[in-house]
């Protein structure tokens, strides 16, 4: 593997922060989809965490095997301090592309934001590769790796879709926060936002080991190999309202 290069913390006022900043999205937007591929009983890993209310979310949404990883010995020490009666719930100060768990040892690895702040800094390219082989190492054999990002396919599917990994990806989006605001404000706005315009949409990469399948039925799940395009599903307001 190569030597991985350190990439950006988040700005010093941001890690001394103490209040949850969430990238993106927040899991209330996320849920249904999560639901899909995530069980309660699973063992999660969770990159580049910061200080996100995502994982105390999910925790008092029943997932109580959680284990998150930041760069930051300041944010970590925060959210430990914070979460500390969650004793299922670990903190621990680490860098995705060298991590220091053991081989198989989570159901799910996910990231909201980590791997387009590696794509920022210096080595990005080295760097994602690194992060995408530590995530393929402690990935149980059926395990699911789910990054959330601004990336559009064009760009993302090129680091996910490597032969190496042998992951079976498929692509989703959220409407931006912004624009689910502006849909209900506006009486001549879509239903849903475009999932082909970035401005619009964050997109979630659902990336897969070994013969995994959707938890709960009814998935509109949309499989991706070698030679085959990737389609893209749309994660509505309906979905989300029954999750």
């Amino acid at each position: 593997m190569p030597t991985p290069f350190p990439f950006p913390a988040p700005p010093l006022a941001q890690r001394r922060d103490p209040e949850p900043f969430d990238w993106y999205q927040k899991y209330s937007a996320l849920k249904y989809l999560l639901g899909l591929y995530i069980a309660k009983s699973d063992a999660i890993l969770v990159a580049g965490a910061g200080n996100s209310s995502l994982s105390e979310d999910m925790y008092e949404d029943g997932h109580a095997n959680i284990t998150n990883v930041d760069i930051s010995r300041v944010v970590v020490d925060q959210m430990q301090e914070r979460h500390r009666g969650k004793t299922s719930m670990a903190w621990q100060q680490m860098n995705m592309c060298a991590l220091d768990f053991g081989d198989a040892s989570f159901n799910v690895v996910l990231d909201k934001g980590t791997m387009d702040s590696i794509l920022c800094g210096k080595g990005s390219i080295t760097n994602v590769a690194a992060m995408c082989m530590e995530v393929s190492r402690v990935l149980k054999p059926d395990g699911v790796f789910i990054i959330v990002s601004y990336g559009i396919p064009g760009n993302r599917l090129q680091y996910l879709q490597e032969e190496t990994y042998k992951w079976r990806v498929s692509v989703h989006t959220v409407p931006k926060p912004s624009a689910t605001a502006s849909s209900s404000s506006s009486p001549t706005a879509t239903d849903a936002a475009d999932p082909t315009d970035a401005s619009s949409v964050h997109y979630v990469y659902i990336c897969q080991k070994g013969s995994v399948t959707p938890i709960l039925a009814g998935s509109r799940e949309a499989q991706g190999s070698e030679g085959e395009e990737t389609a893209v599903r749309a994660v509505t307001e309906e979905d989300r309202e029954q999750s």
